[in-house]
């Protein structure tokens, strides 16, 4: 019980250092072994420190209950009679060979715009298809080939705005045209946590996160869960909410789909501006390690900016950000 205490303390210590937001991604797995070993012990005569461990576990608990308990629908407040837009964020897997397992959910699910990770050079020819469909697509491959993100989308880019691939296929920013309101997408895969370069990755990324228009929608793989200080940075950089997790979204890939429950919500969706998020749920497996997340979303009634000065905003805040 005191063993699997440790680290869960750690976990709330990571904005001090990385090393412990690390411990931070287990906060529920931590919480739920120190609770099942403290449950025996009320039996024993270390009765008063299995209830400390008790409260302390649901109290963990307590911090995550957002993401936790959520069913997956947002209020509706002003948004129901607007037009419905949907999101598919993904991560392939580079290797993964159920091409035709995404192209069918894609078909389905139809979504307006896909956000996706390790876009690896064979998945870039194999995703040659889905041009005809979403004609406005950005694609940014990594230097070696295996990892790379994407934008793709129904809806056409915004007039003059600049489409950017950043941090050596980690990230793609384009802007798109959602009947007059620009709105900034952007696919984003971080590297694993500390030990690995996932903290100083996000320092890099600030300027362009801070950068980003009024209204903006990030769909990534974070290898971060909603409730870590990793994440936190990326919201707070961007002025981004983040959409509590409909679930866990990676599990080691050969274990069976049944205990899918006990992955890890490391798939993140953001938003700000007259974004409102509407409902969002998890996909089918479709061959990789990470399920799909889908997202409706809609526009506040009356907030359409034009996209020239959107565009004109956009692109003076991107240069001092840059500067900076």
């Amino acid at each position: 019980m005191m063993v699997a205490s440790l680290p869960l303390v750690a976990g709330f210590f990571g904005s001090l250092h990385p090393a412990f937001d690390s411990f931070a991604h287990f906060r529920i797995h931590l919480a739920a072994v120190m609770i099942l070993c403290a449950l025996p012990l009320l039996l024993s005569a270390l009765r008063t420190e299995a209830l400390m461990a008790l409260a302390f576990g649901v109290a963990a608990l307590a911090t995550v209950r957002e993401d936790f308990t959520f069913t997956g629908a947002f209020p509706a407040e002003d948004i129901s009679s607007q037009p419905v837009y949907r999101l598919m964020q993904l991560n392939l897997r580079y290797d993964n060979a159920a091409v035709q397992n995404v192209m069918n959910l894609i078909e389905r699910v139809q979504p307006d715009v896909i956000t996706l990770q390790e876009v690896s050079a064979v998945w870039r020819g194999n995703l040659g298809p889905l041009s005809e469909t979403y004609p406005y697509n950005l694609i940014c491959p990594a230097p070696h080939g295996v990892f790379g993100v994407a934008i793709f989308s129904r809806q056409a880019f915004t007039e003059g705005a600049e489409k950017r691939c950043l941090d050596y296929g980690r990230m793609a920013v384009a802007s798109f045209d959602f009947a007059g309101r620009s709105t900034d997408v952007v696919s984003l895969h971080l590297d694993w946590p500390w030990p690995a370069a996932q903290s100083s990755e996000i320092d890099g990324l600030v300027p362009v996160l801070s950068a980003l228009g009024e209204t903006a929608l990030l769909g990534g793989d974070f290898n971060a869960t909603p409730w870590s200080a990793a994440v936190h940075r990326v919201g707070v950089a961007g002025g981004l909410t983040t959409m509590p997790s409909p679930g866990p979204t990676w599990l080691y890939r050969a274990l069976p789909p049944v205990i899918d429950k006990l992955g890890l919500p490391i798939d993140q969706v953001m938003s700000k501006g007259d974004l409102r998020i509407r409902s969002a749920r998890l996909g089918p497996r479709v061959g990789s390690d990470h399920l799909p997340v889908l997202v409706e979303f809609s526009f506040v009634p009356g907030s359409a900016v034009p996209a020239e000065q959107e565009t004109s905003t956009a692109t003076f805040r991107q240069s001092a950000a840059l500067r900076r």
